[in-house]
């Protein structure tokens, strides 16, 4: 089965740090709402409580940074990527300093509403140059992410996880910088998801491929920069068209850098690309809005369908059925 870990970020971050006197913490005041209380706790000489003032607290950063430190700034992804956007620009992107912006309940992945709910970070962080961009789609990666983040010269922008955080991915499998997890293979469609909707497209792509089809699959950590050469060719390999799955605006996410590329390489395929359309969500359950507007297994299915062009039969209790483990090596599916 599946496993679920708790927390994956609050005990590796003490672990990771522990020998990594330059990295500090910066949070504003969500210290155990972004599990960064028990490095608060371990290295209290190197956390940093700002409060709520995120413009002062980017700033702060910035100076700690042109000091050699690695600051780690701790809060909600709408308060790194809105409410401080001209902060994160001036002060650390056009300087390209190496400071590392977590930004935790990403998209939907909170009840809180507008205010809240971060669905059009990644293209505010994908425009600023200098930036990179990664986002955890499981456990392993948010346990690995922050090596990643940490070997960047730059900036950082990491949507990250919190609370209980399946594991799909072998922690034994590196997340590397610009290449994509590629979790089946198959050439009638092929599907790049990211983030929390990545195990959704699981369980799609498991009966799409029950129901005759070959399907690429294809996970998405890194949205900038989105030069992937595994991306290209599997994209140019889509014999029915392309799906992108992403908890996010279809404008500025996966979606739009996947139509970009394919736009730039002249890919011909049909692209369909699933995600919040142009709309604020309201506040509810993860699973309510995942299924609201179009970010779930069904919503993966329904574009397969337009894509064949004939409907397949595969409703609710089929996906429900699909049982999903943590994929190693051997476990990827290849649709020859």
């Amino acid at each position: 089965m599946m496993e679920i870990v708790q927390r994956p970020h609050h005990g590796h971050l003490v672990r990771w740090a522990e020998h990594r006197p330059e990295v500090l913490v910066l949070s504003a005041d969500l210290t155990s709402s972004c599990e960064a209380d028990g490095f608060r706790d371990a290295y209290p000489e190197r956390f940093f409580s700002m409060g709520m003032a995120e413009q002062n607290m980017m700033g702060f950063a910035a100076g700690l940074a042109r000091e050699g430190f690695f600051p780690y700034v701790h809060t909600f992804a709408v308060f790194v990527s809105r409410r401080p956007f001209d902060q994160v620009a001036m002060s650390i992107a056009y300087p390209n300093l190496p400071v590392r912006l977590i930004g935790f309940l990403p998209g939907i992945t909170t009840p809180g509403g507008v205010t809240h709910q971060a669905v059009d970070d990644i293209g505010l962080m994908r425009l600023l140059p200098n930036m990179t961009v990664l986002e955890c789609g499981d456990a392993t990666e948010v346990e690995q992410v922050l090596d990643l983040a940490q070997a960047v010269p730059g900036p950082v922008y990491v949507r990250m996880l919190r609370g209980e955080v399946p594991r799909l991915f072998d922690p034994a499998e590196p997340m590397v910088l610009g290449r994509a997890r590629l979790l089946g293979e198959g050439e009638d469609l092929i599907v790049l998801s990211s983030g929390i909707c990545t195990e959704e497209a699981l369980r799609a792509t498991g009966a799409l491929r029950a129901h005759g089809l070959s399907v690429g699959h294809l996970h998405v950590s890194t949205l900038k920069p989105f030069d992937d050469p595994r991306v290209r060719a599997a994209l140019a390999s889509a014999r029915l068209g392309v799906i992108t799955l992403e908890n996010h605006s279809i404008v500025g996410g996966l979606g739009s850098a996947v139509a970009e590329l394919m736009a730039e390489r002249g890919i011909g395929a049909r692209l369909i690309r699933l995600g919040l359309r142009d709309t604020y969500a309201h506040g509810a359950s993860r699973q309510y809005l995942m299924r609201e507007y179009g970010l779930d297994a069904m919503a993966l299915v329904r574009a397969a369908e337009r894509l064949v062009g004939e409907p397949l039969g595969i409703d609710e209790a089929a996906l429900a059925a699909v049982r999903l483990e943590t994929m190693g090596r051997a476990e990827r599916t290849e649709d020859l």
